[in-house]
């Protein structure tokens, strides 16, 4: 039974990536607007992952509505789904994202800014993408700790990330991001944390596996300012910590 849902799941996600990203590509000569478009498809696909992996969300205090920069720790690609459901936003992806067959692509026109976290220089370049970002009115999210973790604690913040926030005031809201799955399912660490060193597919398959599973998000009241970079991201990942919960 639960290869047989896996399966289903599999060709449902394919199918649904594929035909969504098909729409926008062919549609956006069509749009004037094609910023609101890409927004809407990348919408699109994140509800279709939360509900083809029939993922529940829940979400604990306010969102932040765009534009905000807004940063949280980071446990698997489920995060961005995840996230997107509960605050419209794009996402900052490690370099390597790019490089990816067919997804590096998607990930790309959908909005997402890329940074080689390897290159201390390109930190820059992608400092000013995401306040272009913000000016053109849209939320941007950041996982600071600089990769996913198998959801024990929350990795001490990259200050790098934050070196823009930092020199432009600009205020950083945060949240918190958990997992869980029933009683009787596969733990949420192995099943939803994505730290072990197995392909994407072969992580999605063991997730697509679960009957359900549910993220707990949870958004910081007040937004963080700091012009010291490293006091700031200390402070946001203190705030962070606070309300993680462990992924059992």
């Amino acid at each position: 039974m639960r290869t047989i849902r896996a399966a289903i799941k599999i060709v449902l996600f394919v199918g649904s990536t594929l035909g969504l990203y098909w729409s926008w590509y062919i549609l956006r000569v069509l749009m004037p607007d094609k910023v609101r478009w890409r927004q809407r498809i990348f919408g699109a696909w994140t509800w279709s992952f939360v509900s083809i992996s029939n993922m529940r969300i829940e979400v604990i205090g306010n969102p932040p509505q765009p534009p905000f920069f807004l940063v949280t720790n980071h446990l698997s690609y489920t995060d961005i789904p995840a996230i997107r459901n509960a605050a419209k936003g794009i996402f900052v992806a490690k370099a390597e994202v790019e490089t990816w067959p067919v997804a590096g692509r998607i990930c790309r026109d959908m909005g997402t800014i890329f940074i080689d976290r390897s290159n201390r220089r390109d930190i820059p370049r992608a400092g000013e993408l995401i306040v272009e970002r913000l000016d053109m009115g849209e939320g941007v999210v950041v996982f600071p700790e600089g990769k996913a973790t198998n959801g024990d604690d929350v990795d001490p913040f990259n200050s790098s990330f934050l070196e823009f926030a930092a020199q432009g005031d600009i205020p950083v809201s945060y949240a918190s991001i958990t997992y869980t799955t029933p009683e009787g399912e596969t733990p949420a660490n192995q099943a939803a944390c994505w730290w072990e060193d197995i392909s994407f597919f072969a992580h999605l398959w063991r997730l697509f596996k679960v009957s359900e599973y549910t993220a707990t998000i949870t958004f910081g009241e007040e937004p963080v300012m700091n012009p010291d970079r490293k006091l700031l991201a200390a402070e946001l990942r203190q705030r962070v910590a606070e309300t993680f919960v462990p992924v059992k």
